[in-house]
C-alpha cells in the first residue's frame, strides 16, 4: 500500500469521529507489517481524559487482534464535516504509543490534507529524544 492509499483511508476514517466538543475530525491508518490496515478515529468524552485519538485507537485495534510490528501510520484532522486543509500532527501520547511498538528510525508518519501527502517523516524525526523499551534495554524482536 503506497503513502496516497494510505492517507485516503485515514481521511475516510475521520467520519466515524465522534467529537461533539471540540468538533475537530481526525482518522488515521495504520499500516502492519503483516500488510493489514487497521484505521481509527478520534472519540471524546465530556470529561475529556477518557478521549481516545485516532492513532491509539488504530494502534490499539491492531494490537487487540495481535498485531506487534507496524510500517507507518497515515493521519489526516481538521474541523468536522471539512476537508483537512493543514497537517495534523499526533499529540504526545500518540507519539509515545508508537516509540513502544514501533522502530523509531524505520516506522513512518504521513501527515496529509485533502491535497494528498504533505510530509513523511520518521517517527525519530517527529520524536527525537522518545522514550521506548530501548531506553530500558530492552529489545523487543
Amino acid at each position: 500500500m503506497d503513502e496516497r492509499e494510505l492517507l485516503a483511508l485515514a481521511i475516510k476514517a475521520r467520519e466515524h469521529a465522534y467529537v461533539p466538543y471540540s468538533h475537530w475530525a481526525v482518522g488515521a491508518a495504520l499500516l502492519a507489517s503483516s500488510g493489514r490496515v487497521y484505521t481509527g478515529c478520534n472519540i471524546e468524552n465530556a470529561a475529556y481524559t477518557p478521549t481516545n485519538c485516532a492513532e491509539r485507537t488504530a494502534f490499539f485495534k491492531a494490537l487487540s487482534e495481535g498485531e506487534r510490528k507496524f510500517d507507518a501510520i497515515a493521519v489526516a484532522g481538521g474541523p468536522e464535516h471539512e476537508e483537512p486543509e493543514e497537517i495534523c500532527a499526533p499529540c504526545g501520547v500518540c507519539r509515545q504509543v508508537m516509540m513502544e511498538f514501533c522502530d523509531p528510525g524505520q516506522f513512518r508518519v504521513i501527515l496529509g490534507t485533502k491535497d494528498g501527502v504533505q510530509t513523511v517523516m520518521t517517527l525519530g524525526e517527529l520524536l527525537p529524544v522518545g522514550f521506548g523499551p530501548q531506553t530500558l534495554g530492552i529489545d523487543k524482536e
